[in-house]
């Protein structure tokens, strides 16, 4: 695997598929030990596989990509690595006059750069609260021990229910009265 990435890692031209017929397909694999996608988002172990359609009205570009990002685990809060998964479906069409609003043209040079979609799927894949694995313990309320590691001997802390009161949108105005 290459560990140093072109400048542009996700441009592909796509200039071999406009002479052929419809139906025509071609795949552009992508692998780098170590990929930025901007300025703080890198991704280690990425692979990615294009694949490029000929249809009546331009291109169809469907991509299948993984890459693992090292989170830190909300319970525990331990680094681990975290695989990210995550599909991009494109339309370029072949001349402005058949497009609408959403889609894509395909530029007259048929190259294309498909690193901003890359990048948008990517970050939608990433966890809101990134956990480790499914059992992780975390720490202890307490003493702050990594559970997973010892049991330090604390009770759970029972968690009070709030009470009808408090759950209401006014609560807060009753601390004025």
């Amino acid at each position: 695997m290459p560990t140093n990435a072109p400048t542009h890692p996700f441009r592909i031209n796509l200039g071999s598929l406009l002479p052929q017929s419809i139906g025509y397909k071609r795949e552009y694999p992508f692998e780098y030990a170590e990929i930025q996608l901007d300025e703080d988002f890198s991704l280690n172990e990425f692979v990615g596989l294009v694949t490029a359609s000929r249809t009546p009205q331009g291109l169809i570009l469907q991509g299948k990509f993984e890459g693992k990002i090292a989170l830190n685990c909300v319970r525990c809060l331990k680094p681990y690595d975290h695989t990210l998964r995550w599909e991009i479906t494109e339309l370029y069409v072949f001349n402005s006059r058949n497009a609408s609003e959403d889609e894509l043209i395909l530029p007259d040079n048929a190259e294309v750069d498909l690193s901003e979609f890359i990048q948008e799927e990517a970050h939608l894949d990433l966890p809101f609260n990134p956990i480790c694995k499914e059992d992780c313990l975390g720490l202890c309320q307490i003493c702050g021990t990594d559970l997973n590691l010892d049991d330090c001997g604390h009770e759970d802390i029972p968690q009070e229910e709030p009470s009808e009161d408090e759950n209401s949108p006014f609560a807060g105005l009753k601390d004025l009265l």
